[in-house]
């Protein structure tokens, strides 16, 4: 099947749709978390995702936190005032929606998590090092991890010891041949200075990976994100991708 893979959409709903045209047809589509935060519109990227081809979908920390799951204290001062606000506007089918969603999920083949395979909402892979320790967390050969905004390829070679870890190249068609934790970067507010949005795509006949961009409406976006009274750096940030 090809399946388009998502993370960190951010209630950024001019993103999220210039990917699913980008993508085109595919068979399915995996959600790895944090639908909602930072952005203006959560209630329709949820509408989205939720009727995509055969989607399945996980949680990830914000949408936790906007649930009340964990402690909003947790978050930088403006990521807390992004929390409260999405509280006060998601409805409660979508809130349903986000109570409804597991933390992983397992196929014969990868494991899908927000953070990472040891904790699946809140640890950041950023270093070679955790990814390392966090190989040792999942028995399949593939995990797929959203949170850190950053595409990555990070790929364990068991019998020679040795780590390969990096940002991908943009369309290059990756073989799946090793056991890998893969990042398919940020929808709605990616972290890597590259403002496109950012999603990939996984053939599991095929067994590759694709990490693709794709340019959106910014200025949309940011003229609702300070319509909301939202904090203005969510906005900024869009520009340049940092």
């Amino acid at each position: 099947m090809r399946i388009l893979v998502v993370s960190d959409i951010h209630a950024n709903l001019e993103a999220l749709q210039s990917v699913v045209e980008k993508a085109g047809p595919v068979d399915a589509t995996w959600c790895l978390g944090d639908i909602t935060g930072y952005g203006p519109n959560p209630n329709e990227c949820i509408d989205l995702v939720r009727n995509l081809p055969n989607v399945e979908c996980i949680r990830g920390n914000h949408d936790v936190a906007v649930l009340g799951d964990i402690d909003a204290t947790l978050f930088n001062q403006e990521a807390k005032l992004s929390v409260q606000w999405q509280r006060n506007n998601l409805r409660p089918e979508s809130k349903k929606f986000l109570n409804d969603l597991p933390d992983r999920i397992e196929t014969a083949h990868v494991l899908l998590v927000h953070g990472s395979p040891r904790n699946p909402i809140w640890e950041y892979l950023l270093e070679p090092y955790l990814a390392r320790v966090n190989f040792d967390h999942f028995s399949q050969p593939f995990c797929f991890v959203g949170h850190t905004h950053q595409p990555l390829i990070c790929i364990w070679d068991n019998e020679k010891e040795v780590m390969e870890w990096g940002a991908p190249l943009i369309e290059q068609v990756v073989a799946m041949n090793k056991r890998m934790i893969l990042n398919p970067g940020s929808v709605g507010q990616p972290r890597d200075y590259d403002a496109r949005a950012s999603y990939a795509i996984f053939d599991d006949v095929k067994m590759t990976w694709e990490v693709c961009r794709v340019e959106y409406d910014v200025a949309a976006v940011q003229k609702k994100i300070l319509e909301a009274n939202l904090p203005i750096r969510h906005a900024q940030r869009l520009s340049s991708g940092w």
